[in-house]
């Protein structure tokens, strides 16, 4: 078995950026392209509760946008008890996907991309939390007010941004809700 075949990775593009539970082998910052990350989520059961749900983000297929986020590497060895775990953890909606990324992005200036397939989860239109778009006033009203069995949803929109700008990350969405959220904190 060659060493690709014994390691697998999966993206993370809101949680998993900043709170993996699962062991892994390396994370790397990655990029997908042709996605867009977005608050159009409801979540019932980790930000908020059901009648008053958080937001967290989804992705959406959209040719002239980008995703980053974080690649975490897993030996072939535990792979299915990781995607048990994560089959748990993202149970409000969320379907698994293959997705091809670029694994450090920064450091690939100048080269040729190299696309490495990585598993991710997406909740799609068609799932029961879905809570689609709106303005961000109004994603932010709902953020300040949705706490959950996973904490408030503010510090999911607060870890995220405060991840992202770590890696160098450009997301005019999420850091418009924050400036939002914040602005709204006082």
């Amino acid at each position: 078995m060659s060493e690709d075949e014994r390691r697998r990775w999966i993206f993370g593009y809101g949680s998993l950026v900043w709170r993996p539970d699962f062991p892994y082998l390396e994370a790397r910052p990655a990029l997908v392209h042709g996605w867009a990350r977005r608050f159009y989520q409801g979540s019932v059961d980790h930000r908020g509760v059901p009648g008053a749900p958080g937001r967290v983000v989804t992705l959406l297929p959209d040719p002239q946008e980008r995703c980053w986020g974080r690649a975490f590497c897993v030996s072939a060895q535990i792979w299915h008890q990781v995607i048990d775990r994560l089959d748990a953890r993202e149970v409000g909606g969320y379907e698994r996907v293959e997705l091809r990324l670029r694994l450090d992005p920064v450091a690939d200036v100048g080269r040729a991309p190299a696309l490495q397939p990585a598993l991710t989860y997406i909740a799609t239109e068609d799932n029961e939390n879905y809570l689609g778009p709106a303005p961000l006033e109004a994603i932010a009203a709902q953020v300040l007010g949705a706490q959950g069995p996973s904490g408030p949803n503010i510090e999911y929109v607060l870890r995220l941004a405060e991840a992202m700008r770590d890696i160098g990350a450009d997301d005019t969405h999420l850091y418009g809700l924050e400036r939002e959220v914040r602005r709204r904190m006082g």
